[in-house]
């Protein structure tokens, strides 16, 4: 029993770090395409390429309740595999794009569909104990950061062959998760656990985040999570900009400190596990928070030693990443996890929609002569998780002085652990 979810963990883990490969991949060479596409007219691109994300996040926003309650409805299995069947629609559509229309259309297909990684946190959220989620949850994030360090890496490497390759090897590598998973991965949510019916009423934005006011715990820390959202778009929007504008790097030294970035997430990652072992839930969401605020601060700091300096302290942000997920699913049930992180998926989506212009007005605002402090993004990104790390302290504060310390797995029929893994396994 424990073999076989090892093995569905071990899936739901190859599902989205595919997704993040596949991403990745395709990154360095989308805003190339497009370009060509055009002319090489390179300001009608970054239009296009807005317009791309902006579409992509609205999908996102839009979408991603529907297919969370269909998960809740006809459970995790169904939903992760057609999203995976879907982004190599995606990609092949991208590979074979005549016209910029039709790679617009990939993307629309793409924010459709993409609701793997909500899936699986609901998916994880099904077999695997209280006590232990914020440790799995860790695991998608290493997830994350191998496929933010690999994929443009590939990407890159396969795009001096053929321009259309890495398309062609990102479609090619969810298609065979998907082929994979139609055969390898169980179900996680048992038909007794399902709802009964789809509540049409909440299949919407406004509807999905009704759940998320049903209880004041849940409402605090989703709102930690969407401020962590809306913050982590400075690194896609201002990152660049700001470290060529403050410390001349060229290209190469930009790579480097991404790749840090990158490898200093995936190092953190693997740390929540022990960290929650030894401190619980509570304690790890709010040092998390803690460390994200000053390394925010220490990253606006006007020297490239301490901007370096920042980046592994900012990557220990990944533990209240984790530790905020575990305590949200514990506020649910079962039935309900779908639902959960399709909302959530959508506070994604509105952040992508905010952050981005947030973050690049101030920028361009606090450059000019008469203002001059370039670090006021990163000011911006410390205040907010300042706020985060306020309110995850005052929502939490019931289960300090319950004295459970996040450690203990909760005894409520929530859990149920073992009648999942002997129903589904």
């Amino acid at each position: 029993m424990a073999t076989k979810r090892q093995a569905a963990l071990g899936f739901i883990f190859v599902t989205v770090l595919l997704d993040m490969l596949s991403f990745g991949v395709i990154a360095p060479l989308l805003p190339k395409l497009i370009s060509d596409f055009l002319h090489g007219n390179t300001a009608r691109a970054s239009e296009y390429i807005g317009l791309f994300s902006t579409t992509w996040a609205f999908m996102q926003f839009v979408f991603a309740p529907v297919l969370g309650l269909l998960s809740d409805r006809f459970g995790r299995r169904p939903v992760v595999l057609l999203s995976n069947f879907g982004l190599a629609l995606d990609y092949f559509v991208m590979a074979l794009a005549p016209s910029v229309g039709w790679l617009f259309l990939g993307r629309v297909l793409s924010g459709l569909t993409s609701a793997s990684i909500p899936t699986a946190t609901a998916y994880i959220s099904d077999v695997t104990p209280p006590e232990k989620r914020s440790q799995s949850f860790g695991l998608l994030g290493t997830a994350f950061g191998i496929g933010f360090i690999l994929g443009p890496a590939i990407g890159g490497w396969l795009g001096l062959h053929n321009p259309r390759l890495p398309f062609w090897v990102a479609g090619v590598g969810s298609l065979v998760n998907f082929c994979y998973g139609l055969f390898v991965l169980p179900e996680s949510l048992p038909p007794e656990r399902r709802q009964p019916s789809i509540p049409w009423s909440k299949a919407n934005p406004v509807g999905a985040l009704r759940l998320l006011r049903s209880h004041a715990e849940l409402l605090g820390l989703a709102t930690v999570n969407f401020l962590g959202y809306v913050v982590h778009e400075i690194y896609v929007t201002v990152y660049v900009l700001y470290v060529i504008y403050r410390f001349s790097w060229n290209p190469r030294m930009v790579g480097i400190s991404l790749a840090v970035v990158g490898v200093c997430q995936m190092i953190a990652y693997p740390l929540v596990g022990p960290v929650v072992a030894r401190l619980g839930d509570r304690r790890t969401l709010l040092i998390g928070l803690a460390c994200a605020t000053v390394g925010f601060v220490m990253l606006g700091w006007p020297s490239p030693i301490v901007f370096l300096a920042a980046i592994p302290l900012n990557a220990l942000w990944s533990l209240a990443g984790s530790t905020s997920q575990s305590l949200m699913t514990r506020r649910v049930s079962p039935s309900e996890q779908g639902e959960l992180q399709g909302a959530l998926a959508s506070l994604r989506g509105v952040a992508m929609l905010i952050g981005p212009g947030l973050f690049s007005l101030t920028f361009a605002y606090f450059i000019a002569p008469e203002h001059l402090l370039p670090g006021a993004p990163w000011y911006l990104a410390a205040i907010l998780m300042l706020i985060s790390l306020a309110l995850a302290w005052a929502v939490t504060k019931n289960e300090a002085k319950s004295g459970k310390n996040d450690k203990t797995p909760d005894k409520t029929p929530i859990d149920g652990l073992t009648a999942v893994e002997s129903e589904t396994f």
